[in-house]
């Protein structure tokens, strides 16, 4: 009999224990971040580091991570705005079943946003990009009883593949007259076919892929024309 009533409390226990370790792995990371913003403030240093499989002469994958001062400022307010929200959504959803279930999509939701910022090529950064879009759909629909919230989590999805294939347009646009997905590379390549060419055609085609790679962040921010699904 004791049992039973002390088993609601321990199971809402080991619930809110999930919370109190995403809360505390996003603090661990944005006190990272902010070291790091005041040592790139002082110092103008940039970290990156590239893993890189050779898998024939033509083909090679690389991963890895590149942090300037954008990247430490981008994730000091991604772990601050999540950290936020966990602590305010631990009461909300305290009496919601599907309690694990959403703070499992929220650090799924803030991995796949700390993992966009600090892609060192677009590859992963597209990678990410997709992760993100999954986690706002599982969000958006997560209780997908309701007519309301399924109809919304499909009207987001179907409106942010309009954004993701002009983001991947833009991607391989760019990777098509660069040959490269590395944001360095990119650059320099970049600016040396636009001040190189007196035509000015690299220079409508670069503005082309960027007008893509725009897209893809209009949908996902739901501005106009799409912002329909928010």
């Amino acid at each position: 009999g004791v049992g039973l009533l002390l088993f609601p409390t321990a199971t809402k226990n080991l619930r809110r224990m999930w919370s109190f370790t995403s809360v505390l792995l996003l603090s661990i990371v944005m006190s990272f971040s902010v070291n790091l913003a005041v040592h790139q403030i002082n110092s103008g240093s940039i970290y990156q580091y590239v893993w890189s499989w050779t898998i024939n002469n033509d083909f090679s994958l690389e991963v890895g991570y590149l942090i300037d001062p954008l990247t430490s400022i981008m994730s000091i307010l991604i772990t601050t705005v999540g950290i936020l929200v966990l602590i305010y959504s631990d009461n909300y959803m305290s009496h919601d079943q599907g309690y694990l279930r959403f703070f499992a999509y929220m650090s799924f939701f803030n991995t796949s946003m700390l993992g966009l910022v600090t892609s060192s090529n677009l590859i992963q950064i597209y990678i990410f990009w997709e992760l993100v879009g999954m986690c706002s759909y599982l969000l958006i629909g997560f209780w997908f009883t309701r007519p309301s919230a399924a109809n919304a989590c499909q009207k987001a999805f179907v409106t942010n593949r309009v954004g993701d294939f002009g983001l991947l347009l833009g991607i391989l646009g760019l990777y098509w007259i660069t040959g490269s997905f590395e944001f360095r590379d990119l650059f320099e390549i970049c600016n040396n076919l636009i001040y190189n060419n007196n035509n000015g055609t690299n220079f409508l085609f670069v503005s082309l892929c960027a007008l893509f790679l725009f897209a893809g962040a209009v949908a996902k921010s739901a501005q106009f024309p799409l912002h329909v699904w928010l």
